[in-house]
């Protein structure tokens, strides 16, 4: 069975109950935008129980490529709603970028150099194919009403929800939502009618991109070139894709002409000069972007919530737009969960807003960097950056220094309140804030790999050696499934233990290459608490349940 070709497709509008009601319909949650971000969150809000209508004013799917490079992180998102395989299967996946200077290699990087992780640094998949495998999903999710051909054209913010004004072929009708999540792009109707603007920075520069369909011997690699002889005085950036298409990203200049810059007879001889004069290609896709780099001040307003490219927006190098705006939605997702069923005070969303503000900085702050040093703005910062790339061919201390873009990593929560701060002293990454890491173990279901024995709640992982808790200890974790917010436990076995003696009614996993333990720096006793979203919200040396308790409650707002 061939591929489906999501470009074709076309949704037809269908006249929806609501439009007819005699009262004003009520949702739990309202989605605009029917991209990768607001298919996500509509998605993970779905598989935790919540009801979903997802409003998207086209009929079709992306055009184009476009957002190309999806991270690790993201993929381990949507291994959780059921469609990561699907993605890494058509995919490219890829961990090594090398980089040139002119007509010579200066550095060679690899994102992800140790073996133990089930996902790639990134796979690089057309936007169309995210889209559509998170669409089919969506279609089977019976908790998702996804109208197409329906347009928000007004927006009331109403004490406890909004009241939204939808335009459709058949006229118009309104409807209720306790809450709204605009996911609706970096040009946002959603935000122009609550009169929001995003603030930030234009760079003085336009990239054209072309998408090239050939065969080619090219290795699953991210090469990008400064000043190459093909190109001089400008950047390029080459990417591997699914069905022998090939991205090519040409700087031109901030006095390029747009309109003649996507013209065949100006784009072909670039690709010419790139790939050689007797290369054969055909020409999918061609456009020219110009580098932004700007954010919302906040990103929730009353009881409407912004993700993705409607709440903040960076240059395309570093591939932080488009998994940014997933991270987005499994922060979201849920947070909105906890209040609508009442566990949690709405302030939690305002934990939200705090979380992916600061990550929405850091993405920022690296994509303006990078852009920086791509485009340099005078002469000494050229003389600057040069001298960086002709060091790095022999000096690890300036490789350091490079940048092509700053690829997406995942952000790690620092400062916020939800976070329990450590009693305890560790080593490593899996501070509280972090996004849990992955490894091997054997447990129960078909999936080797740790996060997959994460549910959709609060996960207590319990480090135990070769035996199994004590009496007491089991008592215990069993009291904290039934909690107002209840919490799984997880009991992590080292790789020598016996089967007798655990208890059958708690999960257990064993750690079979004592991965987990070590990027944990885990310990026989050694406990962690994991928020739904599979980010760190507590750990301590020995397992206490009143500070379980104390963490999840800090966790859902209620400190």
């Amino acid at each position: 069975m061939g591929d489906i070709d999501f470009q074709a497709m076309e949704f037809a509008y269908e006249k929806h109950a609501d439009q007819a009601a005699a009262t004003q319909a009520r949702h739990p949650v309202v989605v605009v935008g029917a991209g990768p971000v607001g298919l996500t969150t509509a998605l993970d809000l779905a598989r935790q129980g919540v009801r979903v209508v997802v409003l998207d004013d086209d009929y079709r799917l992306s055009t184009g490529s476009r957002a190309i490079c999806f991270s690790k992180r993201t993929l381990e998102i949507w291994d959780r709603l059921g469609v990561g395989q699907r993605m890494v299967d058509k995919g490219v996946s890829w961990n090594v970028g090398k980089v040139f200077f002119r007509d010579q290699e200066v550095w060679r990087f690899d994102l992800l150099p140790e073996p133990g992780h089930r996902r790639p640094a990134f796979i690089n998949l057309q936007q169309y194919y995210a889209e559509g495998y998170l669409y089919e999903q969506a279609r089977q999710e019976p908790n998702i009403d996804l109208r197409w051909k329906n347009k928000v054209v007004g927006l009331e913010q109403a004490g406890d929800g909004v009241v939204l004004s939808i335009d459709t072929p058949e006229g118009g009708y309104a409807l209720r939502a306790d809450w709204l999540v605009a996911c609706d792009g970096a040009r946002s109707p959603v935000r122009k009618l609550i009169g929001q603007e995003s603030h930030g920075r234009i760079f003085r520069d336009r990239f054209l991109i072309a998408d090239v369909k050939m065969k080619a011997d090219f290795p699953a690699e991210r090469w990008f070139w400064f000043d190459p002889p093909f190109h001089p005085n400008q950047s390029v950036l080459l990417h591997m894709q699914p069905d022998n298409v090939w991205r090519i990203d040409f700087q031109l200049g901030w006095n390029a002409d747009p309109v003649e810059a996507v013209k065949p007879e100006n784009v072909l001889p670039r690709i010419r000069a790139l790939l050689g004069p007797d290369a054969q290609f055909d020409l999918e896709w061609v456009s020219v972007y110009t580098f932004a780099c700007e954010r919302m001040d906040k990103f929730r307003h009353g009881r409407v919530v912004f993700a993705g490219d409607s709440a903040h927006r960076v240059s395309p190098f570093g591939a932080r737009g488009a998994n940014s705006g997933v991270q987005d939605a499994e922060n979201l997702a849920w947070k909105l969960r906890l209040v609508l069923a009442g566990h949690a005070p709405e302030s939690l969303i305002d934990s939200y807003a705090a979380e992916r503000e600061h990550a929405a900085d850091e993405n920022i702050l690296n994509s303006s960097r990078a852009t920086d040093f791509i485009t340099p703005k005078s002469d000494i910062s050229r003389s600057f950056r040069n001298a960086v790339l002709n060091l790095a061919r022999t000096h690890a201390f300036a490789r350091s220094l490079v940048n092509s873009g700053r690829l997406s990593l995942p952000a790690t929560y620092i400062d916020s309140p939800l976070n329990s701060p450590d009693s305890d002293t560790f080593a490593g990454r899996m501070r509280p804030g972090a996004v849990a890491l992955d490894a091997p173990v054997r447990g129960s279901g078909d999936s080797p790999w740790w996060l997959s024995q994460l549910g959709t709640g609060f996960t207590l992982a319990l480090f135990c050696g070769d035996a199994p808790p004590d009496a007491q200890t089991l008592q215990a974790l069993r009291a904290l499934r039934l909690a107002a917010v209840p919490v799984s436990p997880v009991l992590v076995a080292s790789p020598g233990c016996e089967a007798a003696g655990w208890p059958d009614d708690l999960a257990r996993v064993i750690d079979v290459e004592g991965l987990l333990a070590q990027r944990y720096d885990a310990l026989s006793g050694t406990a962690y608490l994991i928020r739904p979203d599979q980010h760190i919200a507590a750990r301590w040396r020995a397992f206490q349940p009143d500070a379980v308790a104390s963490a999840v409650n800090r966790a859902i707002g209620r400190a």
